[in-house]
């Protein structure tokens, strides 16, 4: 990975729909040549995917929270993750140190609404309890890069 690889990757994520010209423009590259670079880095696996991030607010999910799951037992992440992957309101789960096996990002329409999405979460196989953190507002949300 190179300064122009590096480039290439801000350029898609700050836009995923950029042109191969825009991509070109960002890294110093002609449109051609900033095509099989970027196809190189999705060979490589550098570069996985292209997706749309969608406002939660367009859904009318109002409701964020950060949960701690712990679990019973030693559950591998795998196993973690076959428990939480068909939670829909479940956007994203770490495993992580400290007291807690994982956090878990949820989104929601409404309190209710994600109350019943942690009673799920709790009675996935491996997890024991959960504490929750109810997002009151977001002071910052940038592209990762």
């Amino acid at each position: 990975m190179d300064a122009i690889d590096e480039a290439i990757i801000r350029c898609v994520v700050h836009n995923a729909r950029a042109t191969y010209a825009e991509i070109g423009t960002a890294a110093g590259l002609s449109a051609s040549a900033a095509k099989r670079r970027l196809d190189r880095l999705v060979a490589l696996g550098a570069i996985r995917g292209f997706t749309a991030l969608i406002d939660p607010q367009a859904l009318a999910w109002h409701t964020e929270a950060f949960v701690e799951v712990f679990c019973t037992g030693n559950p591998t992440p795998a196993e973690l993750c076959q428990a939480l992957k068909d939670i829909p309101e479940v956007v994203e789960a770490c495993t992580v140190s400290g007291a807690a096996d994982a956090v878990v990002h949820m989104l929601a329409r409404d309190i209710p609404h994600l109350e019943r999405a942690i009673q799920r979460v709790r009675a996935t196989a491996p997890v024991q309890r959960t504490e929750s953190a109810i997002v009151l507002s977001r002071l910052l949300n940038r592209p990762r890069v």
